[in-house]
């Protein structure tokens, strides 16, 4: 489904993107794992046309989609929850998913009665505004909000970040629904471990550049993932 070959990006003229390749087939989870800093953020963007890369290739269902502009990659069905949400805290939540689907025209009473059966409390608070929800609502609400657009790829930036382990582990419960229902994720997710227990399969990223990847089975039992990533070390034998 997704190909991206090469891809490089620059801030400026600082690189940022020196070298990822990767592919995302149909139906499966793949999650780009790796230290703040490394580039997860700036592959995203960059295969939503947010960010034009210098260099490279990013192919959608054999279509070349480098040079297109941001709302013509939505319209393709590649939809971004960007890091941090990014709601609109003066609509509600039921104008916030709406705008999601923009390019779709009028929101049926079907769809988002679809995204409430996901996301229960989105409906219990559907008429309040976004500002007013917790850390952990906004962010049911901004991948409700995607969505709405029916996306064919799904494309989650640190989906956990700055939750609680409850509110955590619930919204992972989403994604694991999600993929069920065969929706296809590309997941950055700075905690290693929670990535791996829900994608089929993960790239490691450091300073730009894919350096490892693999089945997530096959990574988890990796030593040097699992020092620097999993935070397990091997205890030293005492004499």
């Amino acid at each position: 489904m997704l190909n991206v070959e090469h891809l490089q990006a620059f801030y400026g003229n600082a690189q940022a993107l020196e070298d990822i390749s990767f592919t995302v087939n149909e139906g499966e989870i793949v999650c780009l794992i790796g230290n703040n800093g490394a580039g997860k953020s700036t592959t995203l963007m960059s295969i939503s046309g947010i960010i034009k890369q210098k260099q490279g290739t990013i192919q959608f269902n054999g279509e070349d989609i480098s040079q297109l502009p941001a709302h013509k990659i939505v319209s393709k069905g590649i939809i971004q929850v960007p890091e941090g949400r990014r709601i609109f805290p003066t609509l509600t939540v039921e104008e916030n998913l709406k705008i999601g689907g923009f390019l779709k025209g009028k929101i049926s009473k079907a769809r988002l009665e679809e995204i409430y059966s996901i996301f229960p409390r989105l409906k219990e608070r559907r008429k309040q505004l976004g500002g007013s929800l917790s850390g952990g609502e906004q962010q049911m609400l901004a991948i409700g909000r995607a969505m709405i657009g029916e996306p064919k790829l799904l494309m989650l930036d640190e989906p956990s970040l700055g939750l609680a382990p409850q509110i955590i582990d619930m919204i992972f419960d989403s994604i694991i629904a999600l993929r069920k229902s065969g929706m296809t994720i590309l997941l950055i997710e700075q905690n290693a471990e929670l990535a791996l227990d829900v994608s089929d399969r993960a790239y490691v990223v450091e300073l730009g550049k894919c350096v490892l990847s693999g089945e997530c089975e096959v990574l988890r039992n990796d030593q040097q993932i699992q020092s620097i990533y999993l935070g397990q070390h091997e205890q030293e034998s005492v004499v």
